[in-house]
């Protein structure tokens, strides 16, 4: 099959084109590079069924160059900035929204007719139901990325209704793994290997977080395109656990064999939009045989070792 994929040279959509390439499939990968790495794409452009190109998805016109002839489109490509989304409001409308009704517009005109969209947990705001089903009723909308991927979902509903199309919708929680460029561990190590006797904390360090590895994260979304049937299907993806900010810095340090002193911002979020318990029920996926092999402590510590052996990606701008 060919596959078209947005942000092909970011965090989860180089892991994604790596796995479709070694799984036998053509990919396009699409990025502006704006996040994107190169460096990510290494193994992937050693591939002659990989083809790169270097482009915007607010560009309406290469992108329908771009994606005509592919059966599928992953849609991963996102401003996934989402502390500092009030600081600029509109560019979450603009790459994660215009852009998705972008991609569904060039697939139109092209004829392809089945798309997996990186969603986010964000959409659910702050529910009251724990864990939190694909059903469970939308609240008010607490952070712009959220909504901003609320109204994306919508977009792809709206589309396969109207023009025959197929979508695998994938609401996240955070992920990490290799290649992993921006988040808690990533601001935390950071901030260790320049300090490592002090950690300043957004919060109050009792956010209950659920984490999950980029690579258990890759196959539920090849198994979930593979085994949906539905016009539109929603999936979770997220680990059976949850963790509290504060365990999490106990493995990072205990991992880096550090003892610093902690320093709390204070208040249960993190920052405006910050949801202080994500926590989502995968019953779904795992019905159709997924289960995560890694717990969030393993994911982490793998994610720790990657920084570390990469510390370029901390000294990017």
């Amino acid at each position: 099959m060919k596959y078209v994929v947005t942000g092909c040279a970011g965090f989860v959509g180089s892991n994604l084109t790596d796995r479709l390439l070694a799984n036998g499939h053509e990919v396009v990968g699409y990025d502006n590079f704006s996040t994107g790495q190169m460096a990510f794409l290494a193994q992937a452009l050693d591939h002659k069924r990989f083809r790169l190109v270097c482009g915007d998805v607010l560009d309406l016109g290469e992108l329908t160059a771009a994606v005509a002839g592919a059966d599928v489109v992953m849609h991963l490509a996102a401003n996934a900035d989402v502390r500092f989304g009030t600081d600029h409001p509109r560019r979450d409308l603009e790459q994660n929204t215009i852009a998705t009704w972008n991609v569904l517009e060039a697939m139109r005109q092209g004829g392809v007719k089945q798309v997996g969209f990186s969603s986010t947990g964000s959409v659910y705001g702050e529910p009251q139901v724990f864990p939190t089903p694909e059903d469970a009723p939308f609240p008010l909308q607490t952070s712009l990325y959220g909504a901003s991927k609320a109204a994306g979902e919508a977009l792809i509903a709206a589309y396969c209704a109207g023009f025959a199309m197929r979508g695998c919708i994938f609401r996240f929680v955070s992920i990490l793994g290799e290649r992993y460029s921006h988040g808690h561990v990533f601001d935390f190590y950071k901030q260790l290997r320049e300090h490592p006797d002090h950690l300043y904390v957004l919060g109050n360090g009792q956010q209950r977080k659920s984490y999950l590895y980029v690579q258990d994260c890759v196959d539920a979304i090849l198994l979930a395109m593979d085994k949906a049937s539905g016009p539109v299907e929603v999936f979770n993806l997220g680990t059976d656990e949850f963790c509290q900010v504060n365990d999490s810095i106990g493995w990072i340090t205990g991992h880096l064999g550090l003892r610093p002193r902690l320093t709390y911002a204070g208040g249960e979020r993190g920052w405006i939009g910050d949801s202080p318990f994500i926590f989502l029920d995968c019953a779904k996926i795992r019905k159709l045989g997924w289960a995560p092999k890694l717990t969030i402590k393993q994911g982490i510590e793998r994610t720790l070792q990657f920084l570390q052996k990469a510390p370029w990606i901390l000294e990017r701008k």
